[in-house]
């Protein structure tokens, strides 16, 4: 029999499906390399849902118990990435649905007098934060898209299968966030740094 070994040239693909497979063979400890690789990819999403570090950490560490509990359920028609933002997903919904967090409308969310070119780097960083505090003011329909596409960088089909969602579903709710945003902001088209989220990557 031959024995693979994992080297260095492996892609994190690889990597995962080593590691549930020793997980499923009766090897816990193989469960702490998925922590490693996956710990600060949750807790960044969380953080996106809740903008509290602490709650963050708590939500991404319900998420790495679920999928413990679950890991058998990973039938590997999808990366385990997906599976594993799309367990963490509910995770989060699911909680915050229980103990929602305080976020501001987004009516009520001031937008920068001051065009992007005269603003220093202090401003600028403090207009980047409004826009996220924008996308969390968000109705949760339109604001999970929003953080799956464009703060995690997905595909629209990944964020698809994330979610659960038709990729018709995910192209309209990703639209009509931007003109959200656009309404509330309507210079955000007008700033480079700012013109992505807001009128929109090709989805």
């Amino acid at each position: 029999m031959t024995t693979h070994v994992i080297s260095a040239t492996d892609g994190p693909v690889d990597l995962d499906s080593a590691s549930v497979n020793r997980v499923l063979a009766g090897d816990t400890a193989a469960f702490e390399a998925i922590v490693r690789r996956w710990q600060g990819p949750l807790v960044n999403m969380a953080w996106r849902y809740c903008r509290d570090r602490s709650r963050a950490e708590e939500l991404a560490q319900e998420a790495f118990v679920r999928a413990w509990r679950g890991l058998a359920s990973w039938r590997r028609e999808s990366s385990f990435s997906t599976w594993l933002f799309a367990l963490a997903a509910n995770v989060y919904r699911s909680e915050l649905k229980r103990f929602p967090t305080v976020t501001l409308p987004i009516e009520d969310v001031l937008e920068p007098s001051a065009p992007a070119g005269q603003l220093s780097g202090l401003e600028e960083k403090g207009r980047h934060e409004t826009v996220r505090r924008a996308v969390l003011a968000l109705p949760l329909r339109y604001r999970e898209p929003v953080i799956l596409f464009y703060f995690h960088e997905m595909d629209v089909s990944t964020a698809a299968r994330t979610l659960g969602l038709p990729e018709g579903t995910i192209k309209a709710r990703l639209s009509r966030a931007r003109a959200l945003l656009r309404q509330r902001f309507p210079h955000l088209a007008e700033e480079p740094t700012t013109a992505e989220l807001a009128t929109g990557r090709e989805a």
